[in-house]
């Protein structure tokens, strides 16, 4: 396909880059010898294997800690070696790694332990430079795959369903690999993806014979199912929600139907276009100051915001037509809410429990002073707390649930 073609040399990044991040691999691995530590960092991530796009350089060092240090916290041991650049940042986690930025690319070094085989690892993290050596042993056999596993990654970040973080849920750059190699290619693989169903399994050496629902952990299911070839214990799109397996499907469908570049175009949707999108309705534009700390867990607490407020927003009445988020990872983060153009009532009728059940109905009498029966419930007219969602959303500020989510939120209304 003539389009596919142009696309990925738009995709295709400059060779400096490697260059770039080859030169701090080098200060790493110096450092470590000077140290005179049983260690060897290595590149990577989807710049070891060649997959990486163009103006996406973020690149993942492994620094490889022999056996010998098994008991010891290497990631003590990888801070002394990192202090040969400046301000480096100790992320903790269930092993703590690192991250600096140097020459317009972002690093992430991460201590691992150098084991040959999955069952040997201590840490999760001690697996990700087997599941490199696997992609790149594959793609040796087919070179043209790094070019469609690029594409499937442009794709599903345009389509905003990548991304393995809590917050976000989607296809994680580990099970694109796996995905785009299994079905050799990309058109291949949103050919087969418009038939999944849900719960559709992956297992590309057919290591549990047909029968990975039955065995695997019910935990580690998911709207899709993909064995992980290093580690046939896990299920490497486990985090995927099932509104991003159904948007992914529904993009493979209607790009196959359709092809266009559009498809592969990041979109970040604007204020002017919320306001056009919400013309005739209200529109709550919230901008919210993030917390400091680890991306994953403030992007969660984030996710969380805003899936409160949304809650209590229907809860009171209001009519949501429409809503979303973005964040840029940093500090700022955008929350919006299409509702109906309305000032609510000024009470609403609650419902209350059958009339036969006179304990309940006598409790919910004791409850509400006015009370009648319809139906064959007792129900009683509430006056309504808040009738503008301004007014809530100024009260749900001090709620101690948001303030521990977020440093500060301010509100406009269109």
């Amino acid at each position: 396909m003539e389009l596919l073609k142009q696309i990925i040399d738009g995709l295709r990044p400059k060779k400096d880059v490697v260059d770039k991040c080859t030169t701090v691999l080098d200060s790493i691995n110096s450092e470590i010898k000077k140290k005179n530590i049983k260690a060897r960092a290595v590149l990577g991530g989807s710049i070891a294997k060649g997959t990486f796009l163009k103006d996406d350089y973020d690149c993942d060092i492994f620094v490889k800690f022999n056996l010998n240090y098994k008991k010891r916290d290497i990631s003590d041991l990888l801070e002394k070696v990192l202090k040969i650049f400046p301000k480096v940042n100790r992320i903790h986690g269930s092993r703590d790694y690192f991250n600096f930025r140097s020459n317009g690319i972002s690093f992430e070094i991460v201590p691992v332990l150098d084991i040959k085989k999955a069952e040997q690892a201590v840490n999760i993290t001690d697996c990700s430079p087997l599941h490199v050596k696997w992609v790149k042993n594959k793609l040796k056999k087919n070179l043209k795959l790094a070019d469609e596993i690029r594409l499937a990654k442009a794709f599903c970040k345009a389509c905003k369903v990548y991304g393995a973080e809590s917050y976000l849920r989607g296809f994680s750059g580990h099970v694109l690999d796996i995905l785009t190699i299994y079905y050799n290619g990309f058109i291949p693989l949103l050919k087969n993806a418009v038939k999944w169903k849900e719960r559709e399994v992956i297992d590309f050496n057919d290591y549990y014979n047909g029968r990975a629902l039955e065995r695997l952990n019910k935990s580690k299911l998911g709207p899709l199912v993909v064995i992980d070839p290093i580690q046939p214990e896990r299920n490497a799109a486990a985090v995927l929600s099932r509104k991003n397996f159904l948007l992914f499907r529904k993009s493979a469908k209607n790009f196959l139907k359709k092809p266009s570049k559009k498809f592969f175009e990041k979109k970040e949707i604007t204020i002017d276009e919320l306001k056009e999108k919400s013309k005739g309705k209200n529109l709550v534009l919230l901008d919210v100051k993030a917390l400091d700390g680890k991306e994953d867990v403030v992007g969660s607490k984030l996710l969380k915001a805003f899936n409160y407020i949304n809650k209590k927003l229907v809860l009171n009445g209001f009519t949501v037509y429409g809503n979303g988020w973005k964040w840029d990872k940093k500090k700022k983060a955008l929350f919006w809410f299409i509702l109906k153009d309305e000032i609510l009532p000024e009470s609403f009728k609650r419902v209350g429990p059958p009339v036969k059940n006179k304990e309940n109905v006598k409790a919910f009498m004791k409850k509400h002073k006015k009370t009648f029966i319809q139906g064959r419930r007792i129900c009683a007219n509430v006056k309504r707390e808040f009738r503008k969602p301004e007014n809530l959303i100024k009260a749900m500020k001090k709620a101690k649930y948001l303030k521990q989510r977020a440093k500060k939120i301010e509100i406009f209304i269109y």
